[in-house]
């Protein structure tokens, strides 16, 4: 579904609202004045309006809410939260113009407004040795978070906001991953590329350079990021950045007075308990195809490596931040158990 299914202007009738309704079957439409969110209208709202013996040709203005509820789209982690508080099904997103960027379900589905197709590349290649003993049996990437493997998530996730080319490196058990997404037909182009060895996240970059012809995403196959993938690449190109890192913050407290001492070695100071911030890279980036020069031919690379000879050479590597609830990682058992938890699936 489109987000047109969604939205009508001001000028729409009453009956063209309720065709459009039927039309996105989910008995909510919100009403737009020069792209601004200026109402909505659900079955209920028509219901009571038709009762009151109006015409159905007059326009939604007249059966409007004129005080929809809604989010600032740096608030969308609270969607749930607020849809709950206000027993609604549906939310929109806002923009700071107050157009209507995307629109939030209960379901948790998401309505883009505002669609982005970059090729996306997953690193799928590792044995995932520090998921042993799961990964002695199934590769990393089918890994299932509640009934869905990780990988099909992660990939469900960027087609959410209108990625349809995914470019997977594989190596171990990789007829196993092959095999699962061939079962059935997809509404997306999967492409493999085969390791014949370990090649890491950076060197298995060289066996893609000819898929690679615009700006790309690459994410590890362990992790999940929410947060607006538009805005990522609005960043990125706004920045004229050459890589965009996508970084999580990361709160961490010791849990003991620490000293501090002075040249001498003596007592200068003492802290009790005290928090750090950092920003934790969290496996998710944003690339133009010039790095690919920094990519060795079919040897082993870790990513951080070829990014650092990228940046030393003079290209432009920027930072977007999220918050630390919007990262999920699985890389260990005890992170797995959390992003099961957190997401709800267990």
């Amino acid at each position: 579904m489109e987000i047109t299914d969604f939205v009508v202007s001001e000028q729409t009738t009453i009956k063209e609202a309720m065709e459009q309704m039927d039309k996105n079957a989910r008995k909510i439409i919100y009403v737009t004045k020069e792209n601004k969110l200026i109402g909505s209208l659900s079955d209920g709202d028509i219901r009571r309006f038709i009762l009151r013996d109006e015409s159905i040709q007059t326009v939604v203005t007249s059966a409007m809410n004129t005080k929809p509820v809604f989010i600032l789209k740096n608030e969308s982690s609270n969607g749930a939260m607020k849809m709950m508080e206000k027993k609604i099904d549906s939310i929109p997103v806002l923009n700071e113009d107050q157009s209507i960027r995307n629109i939030m379900f209960k379901s948790n589905e998401l309505i883009q407004g505002k669609k982005i197709n970059p090729p996306v590349v997953i690193m799928a290649g590792g044995k995932g040795t520090r998921l042993y003993p799961y990964t002695k049996i199934l590769p990393k990437p089918l890994i299932p978070i509640g009934d869905t493997p990780i990988m099909e998530r992660i990939i469900d996730k960027f087609h959410n906001y209108g990625c349809s080319n995914f470019i997977v490196s594989v190596n171990y058990k990789k007829n196993m991953i092959k095999s699962y997404f061939s079962e059935e037909e997809r509404a997306y182009q999967l492409r493999f590329v085969e390791e014949d060895k370990p090649l890491g996240t950076g060197g298995s970059l060289s066996l893609m350079r000819d898929y690679l012809n615009e700006t790309f995403f690459i994410s590890n196959c362990d992790i999940l990021v929410d947060t607006d993938y538009t805005d990522v690449m609005d960043f990125h190109q706004k920045n004229k950045n050459d890589i965009t890192f996508v970084a999580s913050l990361k709160n961490t407290q010791i849990p003991y007075g620490v000293l501090k001492l002075d040249k001498d070695g003596l007592l200068e100071s003492t802290v009790e308990k005290p928090e750090y911030s950092h920003l934790i890279n969290t496996g998710m980036y944003l690339m133009e195809p010039k790095v690919l020069d920094f990519v060795p031919n079919n040897e082993f690379a870790d990513l951080p490596d070829v990014i650092m000879n990228a940046k030393n050479a003079g290209l432009k590597v920027g930072v977007f931040p999220v918050s630390e609830n919007s990262w999920l990682d699985m890389g260990q058992i005890k992170e797995m158990e959390n992003m099961i938890d957190s997401l709800g699936v267990r």
